[in-house]
């Protein structure tokens, strides 16, 4: 069995004239990734692999993933190709991970993340927000040969804010 943790990075800041690339998070991104962070911590989840987009704002989200979940030994790994919003390379990076990785977390962006939620979980998503957590669980021995999985677990900021 495989499991895939895929969170979309925190809510990114448009305040300074950057390139989409290089935009890092706003004040509401980081509580949200605080906040879905420490809630997935109460899972006591420990995953085999962290992928993350080189895009600035999917990174800092990892690196805040990382932090508030302990993960100090964690195998941590950027990959440009999840710098993707149609799904395509999300799907053909999934695919190339070495199978001792039974449990994967992937930081990415949208629309791949609600394309992917929606096409290999059981569980229909309108869209992942920002900071948004979707844990999906495969009947699978590899990679290369996922199949529609079993949506687990959804964690969205929204949730978890104080009214």
């Amino acid at each position: 069995m495989k499991k895939l943790i895929l969170v979309r990075h925190a809510k990114s800041s448009w305040k300074e004239n950057l390139n989409d690339h290089d935009r890092g998070l706003e004040t509401r991104g980081f509580i949200d990734a605080e906040l879905v962070s420490l809630k997935f911590k109460e899972l006591n989840i420990t995953p085999d692999l962290v992928l993350s987009s080189t895009a600035k704002r999917a990174k800092k989200t990892a690196e805040i993933f990382i932090k508030n979940l302990n993960f100090d030994q964690i195998n941590f790994n950027l990959n440009e190709k999840l710098y993707d919003f149609s799904g395509e390379s999300l799907v053909k990076t999934l695919k190339h991970v070495q199978n001792d990785a039974n449990t994967l977390m992937l930081f990415g962006h949208n629309h791949a993340l609600t394309y992917f939620v929606n096409t290999f979980g059981d569980t229909y998503i309108d869209n992942v927000p920002t900071s948004g957590l979707v844990i999906i669980d495969f009947q699978i021995d590899s990679w290369k040969y996922i199949i529609k999985g079993q949506t687990v677990k959804i964690i969205f900021p929204r949730d978890l804010r104080i009214k």
